[in-house]
């Protein structure tokens, strides 16, 4: 191999790779009768191979209403467990059963118990970004496309948001008649995004569309243009007439930006710190027809102890955000 074609030949190796890889992916999905879920953040050859794309909340809907008896979800563990919860009779699969979210754990049943005492009238709301033992301390689950709608719509004035400290601040912003008390918790993707990174993005590009996830720090979403889920971005700069957007959450979601508007002239940005979830990149091709060939190690199990609060929690996003 010639030094000058070396990165060609690399390139070409590893697109043959991917391409092999996909077509072992479909060939054992329609053996095991499985359908690939994939969250916007995992790589992009994984988002590629899936039947379906989307946030936690778009993923957990589809759960419940497809046909096939396994599903393979590409994500961390507590999507693997909410899918497994809302799906009890399927087998669910998690290619990297290793991939975690550390802001699941961001949260004690010490305080929710210390909050209860104090507040007769409380709801503990828990973004579904938890373990599911964390969703038996609760009483709704939501996510951050519909954290507002639920909120709003819960009987009790007092709101104990868990575990995201962000995400429920701003939800306290959108909420004013509520009383909403916050946890410690955070992202550590979102959070490495700070105010100036933005502010140096908009003097380059001063007519760009400042977009942020509610995970991200408060002086951040003070900057955005639009406040919404990995979803409500990718719908947004699909529906704008601007050339530029400032893309304030983690870069898996480029690879749906660019599918949803090719053929345009729209450039996302990113901040100079690029947020990747260390996590979600460990789901890999490679892992995902290793999850199909032998499905045992890769299963995904939630305790008989815990399983049904912790589905009730979920049951009731449901039928809250269907409303």
């Amino acid at each position: 191999m010639s030094e000058a074609n070396a990165p060609q030949q690399r390139a070409n190796q590893a697109a043959g790779t991917i391409e092999a890889l996909t077509k072992q992916i479909q060939q054992l999905k329609a053996q095991r009768d499985a359908v690939i879920l994939a969250h916007y953040y995992v790589p992009p050859e994984v988002q590629d191979v899936a039947d379906y794309v989307g946030d936690s909340f778009a993923l957990a809907k589809l759960a419940v209403d497809l046909p096939q008896q396994t599903i393979v979800l590409c994500g961390v563990e507590f999507m693997g467990e909410s899918a497994k919860l809302l799906n009890p009779e399927k087998r669910v699969l998690l290619p990297e059963p290793g991939a975690d979210c550390p802001m699941a754990h961001m949260v004690r049943k010490a305080d929710i118990d210390r909050v209860r005492a104090e507040h007769d009238d409380l709801a503990v709301v828990c973004y579904v970004n938890s373990t599911a033992e964390a969703k038996t301390w609760s009483d709704v689950c939501v996510t951050s496309s519909n954290a507002v709608k639920i909120c709003r719509a819960l009987p009790q004035r007092n709101i104990l948001f868990i575990p995201d400290m962000n995400l429920g601040r701003y939800v306290a912003e959108q909420l004013p008649e509520k009383h909403v008390i916050l946890n410690k918790g955070y992202c550590p993707r979102h959070v490495t995004i700070n105010r100036q990174q933005v502010i140096d993005l908009e003097e380059a590009y001063p007519e760009a569309v400042v977009m942020a996830h509610p995970e991200c720090p408060a002086d951040v979403l003070d900057e955005a243009d639009f406040i919404g889920s990995t979803k409500g971005m990718i719908e947004h700069a699909t529906a704008s007439d601007a050339r530029d957007f400032i893309v304030c959450t983690v870069v898996g979601i480029l690879r749906e930006l660019e599918r949803r508007n090719a053929g345009t002239n729209k450039r996302f940005h990113f901040p100079a710190t690029t947020p990747r979830c260390v996590n979600m990149d460990q789901v890999t091709l490679p892992k995902v027809a290793a999850c199909l060939q032998n499905p045992a190690p890769y299963e995904v199990h939630v305790s008989e102890e815990l399983a049904p609060a912790a589905r009730v929690t979920l049951e009731r996003m449901l039928e809250y955000a269907a409303k």
